[in-house]
């Protein structure tokens, strides 16, 4: 557990660490970054880098949070890779079925395997199950996610490194936006955001803003349109759905 600078969530928790790069969008993984100062640390759950590994002692973390968290699942690693045995998702699902309190951010890039077993899955209204889409050639992954039994789907369009002009926004809650960060960030053009903006706005989608990113994403801000989005599903509807 650990409290997170994300904008869009509280904290993380990573019952899972470690990933290997599947599109555009993973070429400069921050989680790879990341793993990498971790181990040299000597953080015991990164002393094996960024090689895809379970870690069943985190599965007890969340039933020691004494008030409501909105929690990140897997900032390290992505849950349905093809690496991470069916039987540990659903022990992952397990935890978060039964903390209704807690909100569960889960995010992945493999929505094909996530369609895949997602009916083995318990959905309770508390798990909000989004897709990374980093430009149009990878929309697929939204037609997936679209077909699940989770209650609050998402989309994270970061690192934005394209237009996504046709975006079918149908079944989907909430929409997160922003720009890729560090030294090689590639650049992400205002206009693809005015107009995810006007799409998530004309099918009543919630839209966040997340950043511009870049070599220095504090100083380019999250200013869109002179203002921030901060718009989100409406956790108390989710929590009440849950009990």
């Amino acid at each position: 557990m650990a409290q997170s600078s994300i904008e869009w969530t509280e904290m993380t928790w990573n019952p899972t660490t470690g990933c290997t790069k599947i599109s555009a969008g993973c070429k400069f993984c921050y989680a790879e970054v990341m793993s990498k100062r971790l181990k040299a640390m000597g953080v015991e759950k990164y002393k094996d880098n960024f090689k895809v590994r379970i870690h069943e002692p985190s599965l007890k973390i969340p039933y020691t949070w004494k008030s409501p968290k909105v929690v990140f699942v897997n900032s390290m690693s992505d849950l349905f890779h093809e690496e991470i045995p069916l039987e540990y998702i659903q022990k992952v699902f397990k935890v978060m079925n039964d903390n209704p309190q807690h909100v569960f951010q889960v995010l992945t890039k493999r929505a094909e395997r996530l369609f895949e077993v997602h009916k083995k899955l318990n959905w309770t209204h508390n798990i909000w199950m989004g897709v990374s889409v980093e430009d149009e050639r990878v929309t697929d992954r939204i037609d997936y996610l679209r077909k699940t039994k989770a209650h609050t789907k998402f989309l994270s369009l970061e690192p934005l490194i394209g237009a996504l002009p046709n975006l079918d926004l149908k079944k989907m809650n909430w929409v997160i936006v922003g720009g890729e960060s560090g030294p090689k960030a590639r650049p992400m053009d205002e206009d693809w955001v005015l107009d995810i903006y006007e799409q998530c706005k004309k099918a009543k989608v919630s839209f966040f803003f997340k950043q511009w990113g870049g070599k220095n994403k504090k100083a380019s801000g999250r200013l869109l349109n002179g203002r921030t989005y901060d718009e989100m599903p409406r956790i108390m509807e989710i929590e009440s759905g849950a009990k």
